[in-house]
């Protein structure tokens, strides 16, 4: 039986819980399966078959995170081939980019965690094109064979950011690059946003 909804009242849109997957358009599959698997370290869990009903599939594979004690998603990000997609830039910026995308961010597990990831990008020779404490998130931006800018974070306690997000999101501490300060990450001191107090 169908539920009965009363389409008089105004609606507005639902709130949604978040991002489920992404999908890239990439030129070269091998390549950018390298990157995100490599380098950045998401499992590949599927990719497109040829069916009866489906003979020449789009070349699509599907990649997932670890998702608590080695669960996998269906998919966090998906990659399609697209050999003609325009040649990346020479060097990304955080704007002025002709990427449809700035940048996709990826969470790691806790500090422990990026701070290691960091340190195997370095070994591996990996550009970091900028490295911030936001008010929310500690954050290193690189980019993909495609140009599209990678941002693996770890995020800040929710206390030190909810209580002002507007205050936390305009926070942006540079941090360098190049050697091992790029792989310095503070703990102590770190801003704490409250709204202001009404009199």
């Amino acid at each position: 039986m169908a539920d009965n909804v009363n389409t008089s009242t105004k609606r507005a849109a639902v709130t949604p819980v978040g991002l489920n997957h992404l999908v890239l358009n990439v030129r070269n599959m091998e390549e950018s399966h390298r990157f995100w698997t490599e380098t950045v370290g998401f499992r590949q869990v599927g990719e497109l078959h040829a069916t009866p009903t489906r003979p020449n599939p789009p070349n699509m594979r599907f990649y997932s995170g670890d998702h608590g004690g080695g669960a996998l998603s269906h998919h966090d990000i998906a990659l399609i081939e697209n050999p003609n997609l325009p040649a990346p830039p020479a060097e990304w910026s955080m704007q002025g980019m002709p990427c449809a995308i700035s940048h996709i961010a990826i969470a790691l597990p806790n500090r422990e965690a990026w701070l290691k990831q960091l340190a195997y990008l370095q070994e591996r020779g990996v550009k970091f094109d900028r490295r911030v404490e936001h008010g929310m998130t500690h954050s290193l931006y690189i980019h993909d064979p495609n140009g599209y800018g990678v941002e693996l974070l770890y995020e800040l306690p929710r206390e030190v950011w909810e209580g002002d997000i507007d205050a936390a999101l305009n926070y942006a501490e540079q941090l360098p690059t190049e050697g091992p300060e790029a792989l310095q990450d503070r703990t102590q001191n770190v801003p704490v946003f409250k709204q202001p107090a009404t009199v």
